[in-house]
């Protein structure tokens, strides 16, 4: 999935309801925590609007690792 993508649209709207679930959806596990817990604790202090504008703009820009094309035992050529 590239930028602008479904996908991505579908992730940045999911971060908007909740930091990090966008990521989650991404399968970006260790990045969606990072972003739940940090707004959660920012919430406390009126500041969690940041990190949660900041998963939204993630999950829409992001864009996936392009994988090399890898040889198997089925490859002919």
């Amino acid at each position: 999935m590239g930028q602008g993508s479904l996908g991505n649209i579908i992730a940045a709207l999911a971060s908007f309801f909740i930091a990090g679930l966008g990521q989650l959806i991404q399968g970006r596990f260790l990045k969606a925590v990072v972003m739940f817990v940090m707004a959660a604790l920012l919430w406390l202090v009126w500041l969690g609007w940041i990190i949660h504008l900041w998963s939204i703009l993630d999950a829409a820009l992001f864009e996936a690792p392009e994988y090399r094309y890898r040889r198997t035992y089925f490859d002919w050529r």
